[in-house]
């Protein structure tokens, strides 16, 4: 899984939650769908990931967490509030996408896309930032939490 990356899986999740929601017949959940809240959720959820894009080409590091030649951890910006904006903006992202459509399968790719990125993407890179930035990196995580 660690393969691809969380844009790409939420891609999948939500391309594979819109199938299912065709195949059912667009099943929708009562009161939905709510195209303005789900537009503002989108735009929401793009602000953060592109911020912290911006921050780590400022800083002249790697966005990509896997990559070797990280050279600098990044804790401003919106790292100050959450130790993963970018994971966190696609989840937000995917929800908006959910409450545009309003189909109850499209709700499973924002749960699919958290499961994916907190369960393997996120200790995989926290692992490799605590071997690379040591007791920094410790304390970054003892003042920032995982998600909010």
């Amino acid at each position: 899984m660690l393969k691809l990356p969380p844009p790409i899986w939420a891609l999948i999740f939500a391309l594979l939650a819109a199938a299912v929601s065709w195949l059912l017949e667009w099943p929708r959940v009562s009161g939905l769908p709510i195209p303005p809240l789900g537009i503002i959720l989108i735009v929401l959820g793009a602000i953060m990931p592109a911020w912290a894009i911006w921050l780590f080409r400022r800083e002249g590091t790697e966005v990509d967490p896997t990559s070797p030649t990280n050279t600098k951890l990044v804790i401003d910006g919106p790292y100050r509030f959450t130790r993963n904006p970018m994971y966190l903006g696609l989840v937000v992202i995917t929800l908006g996408i959910a409450f545009w459509i309003g189909a109850w399968p499209m709700f499973v790719a924002p749960v699919a896309l958290f499961a994916t990125a907190n369960f393997v993407h996120i200790p995989y890179e926290e692992a490799k930032m605590g071997r690379q930035f040591g007791n920094t990196y410790v304390a970054y995580i003892r003042r920032v939490r995982r998600w909010v």
